[in-house]
């Protein structure tokens, strides 16, 4: 697990420890550890070219002393301020070993950064919001170009221009290929939009570990995480004891969407799945997967039980998936109610959202009964009479913010999914697995299915289980789309390997 503290508790945390230690250790250990990776990217440190662009505080210091370490080693080192000035303490380092300084307006601060191997960006801190300024704007757009040139950019803590406890970039940021962080990580890094600036991200410990006190703002799951999630038979396995997974799933119109996600679900390890669906849903259903157990919710003149019934008359579950392909109409919130009323688990995703965001009473459900919704940015708009681009945004203060207001644990999709519990002190769990090849029609249905079938099995709480499903579907993804296009009963099919590797120690996660 990667876990990820507010900025107020890292603060603390600094402050506890710097009263134990002389002044300068913890900026010192910083440097050290931003100049071992930056010497590790090089290769050869002696007579590559490295740009400082360096503001007036301690990330500026930090960026500066490690520019000094690498000018000792013979690199040509370079600091730009962008500020007042530069670091007093850090500047006079780099001087020591060897490096100088350049006008950020001048024409030997663009040349320096054109013909750079390496740019340090030691602009903004932990402390800094907003987007950039003048001339710390024109010196990102600089480094922007210098990177599409083959330079590397680094970013000292996190990207400047990035909100670290948000991700929130609000204009101008650096856009870095790896960031160096010290003592933890940064919400930031982890979230959209924050985290498609920082690149790779490297942890170094400075000892803040026994002073962080406080409990993270937010988590990102690990393969060993996930693995140590996943259920496995053993010799007195059968099919109920894997897990029944009911699903209310596609409608005479969309019939795709059921088939996508009672595959999602066989695939993800379900023991038995029993589809509740309309009729022509339902043949489509049994020509893909002939071991789903189908209730059809037809009218009774052919013999099915009809509308809600048909959700008892499915049988005995551990859990249910309501509401890919569904519809929107009387009859489908009649049967997300029915699905809503038991005591089980229920996931809810895509038509079923849009019931929710209409009739947000089915929410109200027996004391006790786990509910996780699967929105993304435009559904849970919906939910909150919110605005679409500021959830996409600021995604971890939205997901807290709908897990609380709806009573439900949420799992926000995009390019990081993040989870929220209701009242509680838990971490926003983070999963940046995925890639921009999940979105295609279909891949939330996948989801569903496979997360469904985790809960099933005995994946608790609703949460992890959840954050497990993400994860997986996220590396089958990455398989099926390969950097290639790939729809979502690629997705489908890739989901057996994501388990073989999330098994075998395959490094993920973000």
């Amino acid at each position: 697990m990667r876990y990820a503290h507010a900025v107020s508790d890292v603060r603390e945390a600094e402050r506890a420890l710097m009263a134990r230690v002389p002044d300068g250790t913890l900026m010192q250990r910083a440097a050290s550890g931003l100049a071992a990776i930056c010497a590790s990217l090089l290769g050869g440190v002696y007579g590559s070219r490295v740009v400082v662009l360096a503001g007036t505080g301690d990330n500026g210091g930090d960026a500066l002393f490690a520019g000094a370490r690498l000018a000792a080693r013979g690199a040509h080192v370079t600091a730009i301020p962008t500020g007042s000035g530069l670091h007093e303490t850090g500047a006079a380092a780099l001087r020591r070993s060897g490096g100088r300084s350049a006008s950020p307006t001048g024409p030997d601060a663009a040349a320096a950064i054109a013909a750079a191997d390496l740019i340090i960006d030691g602009i903004l801190g932990i402390g800094g919001h907003g987007g950039l300024r003048e001339p710390a704007a024109t010196l990102a757009g600089l480094a922007a170009e210098g990177a599409s040139d083959g330079a590397l950019v680094v970013a000292t803590d996190l990207p400047s221009g990035v909100d670290a406890d948000t991700g929130a970039v609000e204009g101008v940021a650096i856009d870095a290929d790896v960031t160096v962080t010290f003592g933890t990580i940064k919400p930031g890094l982890l979230v959209d939009p924050g985290a498609g600036y920082a690149g790779t991200v490297h942890l170094v410990d400075i000892g803040l570990g026994p002073y962080l006190t406080a409990a993270p703002a937010a988590a990102a799951f690990q393969a060993a995480d996930v693995a140590d999630l996943l259920p496995r038979p053993d010799a007195e396995s059968d099919k109920y004891r894997r897990g029944v997974l009911g699903v209310l799933a596609g409608s005479q119109r969309y019939t795709g969407a059921a088939v996508l996600s009672v595959g999602g679900a066989i695939r993800g390890g379900a023991g038995m799945v029993r589809l509740v669906s309309a009729r022509a849903a339902a043949d489509v259903v049994r020509a893909h997967w002939p071991e789903a157990v189908i209730t059809v919710t037809d009218p009774a003149d052919r013999g099915e039980p009809a509308g809600p019934a048909a959700v008892e008359a499915a049988g005995r579950v551990q859990a249910w998936v309501a509401g890919p392909g569904l519809g929107t109409d009387d009859e489908a919130a009649a049967l997300l109610a029915a699905v809503l009323a038991t005591p089980l688990p229920v996931l809810v995703d895509a038509d079923g959202l849009t019931v929710l965001s209409e009739r947000r009473e089915l929410l109200s459900r027996p004391q006790g009964a786990a509910t996780l919704i699967t929105p993304h940015a435009g559904e849970l708009a919906r939910l909150l009479n919110a605005d679409h681009e500021d959830i996409e945004a600021h995604r971890l203060a939205f997901v807290r913010r709908a897990a609380d207001e709806l009573g439900v644990t949420v799992l926000l999709k995009g390019s990081t999914t993040t989870i929220a519990t209701p009242g509680t002190d838990d971490p926003v769990l983070v999963n940046a697995t995925g890639t921009g090849w999940l979105a295609t029609a279909g891949s939330g249905d996948v989801l569903s299915g496979l997360a469904g079938a985790l809960l099933a099995q005995g994946v608790l709480p609703v949460r992890s289980g959840a954050a497990a499903a993400a994860f997986l579907h996220g590396i089958a993804g990455r398989i099926a789309a390969d950097d290639a296009p790939a729809g979502a009963a690629d997705v489908l099919e890739a989901i057996p390997e994501a388990f073989r590797r999330v098994d075998a120690g395959a490094e993920y996660g973000g």
